[in-house]
């Protein structure tokens, strides 16, 4: 069998399971911060974890597709391993990358919604000044 299509499969078979825990893990604890960020609204929150993850989805699936080609002829043990590596790595880092940037936009909302809930009066006023005509 050819070591390139051996290190398509560790790639494909390394990846994907990857991809589909760490989406897992998002939508399982984003929940709980975006309920936060969109203060007590669950049914919001949940609307837009869900949007989250399908879009998160849909952009590592389509790199995963689009990073798995290589030009690099495996011959070796060595060369399919270091292959299969710097594609996983690769794959890591972006996702990683985007993780951070996604809950930087989102704590970003959070804290402009908290400024927002700060700048309401702890109380409605009971009186008023006359103006004076």
């Amino acid at each position: 069998m050819d070591l390139t299509v051996v290190a398509y499969l560790l790639y494909l078979a390394l990846t994907i399971p990857l991809t589909i825990w760490v989406g897992r893990a998002l939508r399982r604890h984003g929940e709980v911060f975006l309920v936060d960020v969109f203060r007590g609204d669950t049914s919001l929150a949940r609307a837009v974890n869900q949007l989250l993850v399908i879009g998160f989805y849909l952009l590592n699936f389509g790199f995963l597709s689009s990073f798995m080609a290589s030009d690099v002829d495996v011959t070796s043990g060595r060369e399919l391993m270091e292959a299969v590596s710097t594609k996983v790595g690769g794959v890591a880092l972006v996702v990683g990358v985007l993780h951070f940037g996604n809950v930087w936009c989102l704590n970003a909302f959070r804290k402009r919604a908290l400024l927002r809930a700060q700048a309401v009066p702890p109380m409605p006023p009971n009186h008023f000044t006359p103006v004076a005509a």
